[in-house]
């Protein structure tokens, strides 16, 4: 069986999934009734548009933010069609001045301040919270643990990143976007193999994806202790700030691993992938047939003629 390594990657969404791939970024939408619908997301790519953003070591952050970009719309988009689906109810008063008064932005602004105060909360419990235990258990431990800071940290991060994986993945519609998630890595998978795109043939596929957003944010956790070693404040607010400081620069390196990873296996790689592909079991869940029939869909609209998308 013939091998291939792709940088076409996805994303589970609400009842269906994205694909992007070098040129053309599709999504996969499944509804009630099974019927499957594909769309184009067209946002203009920052490392496309200029060619010095896609140099190493500098495109890893803008590969990220490239792909927020496409996620914040494609999760839009599956948000308005879900609304759409949903049996129509008397609007409360608020419900009806906020659509009188703001229309088709309602869903964009709903999402925009949600994911502000996402980051606000994500910087209060990842680097904040952290440094502020730590110096409270340094007053109760009689002996210097200082050189323990960074190791105390990281692990605090890792354990609230689990905990909420956990949490929120007892919700059903959480569960299900999980599964979604399990059919995009089945599918690249597939693909990787070089086998036809067919459901019975993407069932077969392994999970687990070491190059899945999932095990790149453990490796920034994990790159985030070892850089924390060099960071000297203790003060919460200095610490914070160079940790936000630092975060361009861990993606960076991040990005750059997972993709050296990607071209050369071998024990040092399997043990760099190996944390991301454990915490993968809650992350990516068995999908159903038409979960992988979106997922099939998405991926055949983006796959170029050319095989400009192969890791070579």
């Amino acid at each position: 069986m013939s091998k291939k390594i792709t940088t076409i990657g996805g994303q589970a969404l609400m009842e269906g999934i994205m694909m992007v791939g070098p040129k053309r970024t599709v999504a996969a939408f499944c509804d009630e009734k099974g019927t499957i619908t594909t769309e184009e997301i067209q946002v203009p790519r920052l490392t496309q548009k200029y060619s010095i953003l896609g140099k190493p070591f500098i495109r890893g952050i803008f590969a990220l933010i490239d792909s927020f970009r496409l996620g914040y719309k494609a999760l839009s988009l599956s948000a308005d069609k879900l609304t759409e689906l949903e049996e129509e109810e008397e609007p409360s008063g608020i419900d009806k001045w906020l659509t009188d008064h703001l229309g088709d932005k309602l869903t964009g602004m709903i999402m925009g301040v949600a994911s502000v105060l996402g980051v606000a909360l994500a910087i209060l419990l990842f680097f904040f919270l952290p440094t502020v235990l730590f110096n409270l258990l340094q007053k109760v431990v009689p002996s210097d643990i200082s050189g323990f800071r960074s190791l105390f940290e990281g692990i605090l991060r890792l354990l609230i990143f689990l905990s909420y994986l956990l949490l929120v993945s007892l919700l059903p519609d959480i569960k299900r976007t999980f599964q979604y998630h399990g059919a995009e890595h089945k599918t690249i998978f597939c693909y990787e193999n070089d086998l036809p795109l067919t459901v019975e043939n993407v069932r077969k596929q392994g999970r687990f994806h070491p190059r899945c957003g999932t095990s790149f944010l453990i490796l920034m956790l994990i790159l985030g202790v070892i850089v924390g070693f060099f960071i000297p404040f203790s003060n919460p607010f200095l610490r914070t700030a160079a940790k936000l400081l630092c975060i361009p620069i861990i993606m960076n390196l991040g990005y750059e691993l997972q993709k050296a990873c990607a071209k050369h296996e071998g024990i040092v790689s399997r043990i760099i992938t190996a944390p991301g592909l454990w915490v993968q079991r809650i992350t990516v869940k068995e999908p159903s047939d038409k979960m992988i029939e979106a997922a099939i869909a998405a991926m055949e609209a983006v796959i170029p003629e050319n095989g400009e998308d192969l890791i070579r």
